[in-house]
């Protein structure tokens, strides 16, 4: 540690930073909220489009244009989703994906400098390995929010289910 830096100096810059983020990140909501009136914002949108992109491999179409049919219809789905949960987790969803949508609290909680639509898929799987394997409680919750609706929505469109093998409920 240099001589001008104490430990103590060094606790109060990491509480000020700490406090700067959540400041900064409260603010991100409420000018990008990734949820607004239950649906996803484009902003919550590009999320989510990315995300999937990295949870849902092997079980997506390679081909562009189908790769784009089959996303546009998860956000749907997502959308169908969120609007069916309580007002504050529709809240919390929102501020997350709207922390996420700022650069400085995206690259804070995940790594990621690029704007999630134009991540490339390793960048992106670095940035949700990073948030799953981390000691940071706040950001492995992120990442298993982000990871569980985007498994939920995709894998209960019934089109899906064979990737699970599951064959559909029996005829009774």
């Amino acid at each position: 540690m240099s001589a001008g830096l104490s430990r103590r100096r060094l606790l109060q810059l990491g509480a000020g930073a700490t406090a700067l983020f959540a400041v900064a990140g409260s603010a991100a909501w409420l000018w990008r909220p990734g949820v607004r009136g239950g649906r996803l914002t484009p902003s919550g949108r590009a999320v989510f489009r990315a995300v999937a992109r990295v949870v849902l491999e092997g079980s997506l179409p390679t081909e562009p244009a189908e790769l784009d049919a089959v996303l546009e219809r998860h956000l749907q789905r997502l959308d169908e989703t969120i609007a069916g949960l309580p007002a504050a987790t529709q809240g919390e969803i929102a501020q997350l994906l709207g922390v996420l949508s700022v650069s400085a609290t995206r690259q804070w909680l995940t790594g990621l400098r690029s704007d999630w639509a134009d991540a490339s898929v390793n960048e992106l799987e670095a940035a949700l390995r990073r948030m799953r394997t981390t000691d940071h409680e706040l950001r492995q919750q992120a990442y298993h929010a982000l990871r569980d609706l985007t498994n939920a929505a995709f894998y209960a469109q019934t089109e899906h289910w064979p990737l699970l093998g599951y064959p559909g409920p029996s005829a009774v």
